[in-house]
């Protein structure tokens, strides 16, 4: 497959402050997650290596016992298996690439992205 028209996607509304837009390659896994303030996502790990590329907004990341403030241009890696949260400083809009493919959510295994 060639063009990947993120524009044509719909959002996927996982709670009221937070909406993704997903594609799984052969070997990794691309998301647009839109993250209103005050969005949280919970402490959770999957044994995909994770790189969150914040595209504009401001995001708390916590990485273990590491916490970054990640503004528009910049990136933070989360290591397989590390125990990561998110909460939305700001409205933001974050690029996650996942590798290997996330399984989890083909299978619909993504409960701590949703509304308790």
């Amino acid at each position: 497959m060639g063009l990947i028209d993120f524009n044509s996607m719909a959002w996927e509304r996982l709670s009221e402050l937070t909406y993704r837009k997903h594609f799984h390659g052969v070997n990794m896994t691309i998301a647009q997650f839109k993250l209103l303030k005050g969005s949280v996502i919970r402490p959770h790990s999957h044994p995909n290596e994770q790189i969150s590329i914040v595209v504009s907004g401001r995001v708390k990341f916590i990485v273990g016992n590491d916490e970054y403030i990640v503004e528009g241009g910049n990136a933070v890696h989360i290591p397989p298996n590390a125990t990561h949260s998110v909460e939305a400083l700001e409205d933001s809009l974050v690029i996650d690439v996942y590798s290997p493919v996330r399984q989890d959510w083909i299978r619909g295994e993504d409960r701590y992205l949703r509304e308790p």
